[in-house]
């Protein structure tokens, strides 16, 4: 088992909201530090609402300082608009991280959600009830994005301690293929009772 200590800063961009979640990882195992969100919705100007994602998250990164920042890469919609913004939005996030001399590292929303749930459609409520039973964490039901932030830190960690792993770029890791964190989770921690949503 790795003993591994290091501190991964999960990030769900947004324009509204952008959640966050900062893992320990102690002997191996995660541990949930903070989570939350940094509220977008009531800065009209799309460039000051830019200048505040750089200025907020280069704030999270200097109070907990990560060894690893791991954002969730915009969702290829049909809306052209929104991808855009979230684009800019996961960008901006990137550099505040970069700036400070940080790995970043990026997922798909889809691999997020299987990395945690095993299933890459899961909505965001399953989520976030599996982040609770995993990691003994609490959350307010409208404020999912934060959820989402620590489930990209989550899937992270996964991610890097799968045989599977992730392909190192100059600075930027891309993952590659969807590891079977779900069930090394589940086979490494027999002594914790999870419960899985199911469909209905």
């Amino acid at each position: 088992m790795s003993t591994e200590s290091k501190i991964i800063m999960g990030i769900d961009p947004g324009t509204n909201y952008m959640g966050y979640g900062v893992l320990a990882i102690e002997g191996g195992k995660p541990k949930p530090v903070v989570l939350g969100d940094i509220d977008l919705h009531k800065i009209s100007d799309p460039y000051r609402k830019l200048a505040y994602i750089f200025e907020r998250v280069s704030a999270l990164v200097e109070e907990y300082n990560p060894d690893e920042v791991a954002l969730e890469s915009p969702f290829f919609g049909e809306n052209v608009q929104s991808m855009l913004k979230l684009g800019r939005a996961q960008g901006v996030a990137m550099a505040a991280a970069l700036s400070h001399d940080k790995q970043v590292f990026e997922y798909a929303p889809s691999r997020v959600k299987q990395a945690i749930t095993g299933r890459g459609s899961a909505p965001k409520e399953q989520v976030a009830a599996l982040l609770r039973s995993m990691l003994g964490i609490d959350y307010a039901t409208k404020r999912l994005d934060a959820t989402d932030g620590m489930a990209v830190a989550l899937c992270h960690h996964f991610a890097t301690n799968s045989p599977l792993g992730g392909i190192k770029t100059s600075g930027v890791r891309r993952s590659r293929k969807a590891s079977t964190s779900w069930e090394s989770f589940v086979a490494s921690h027999p002594d914790r009772e999870i419960k899985q949503t199911k469909k209905k």
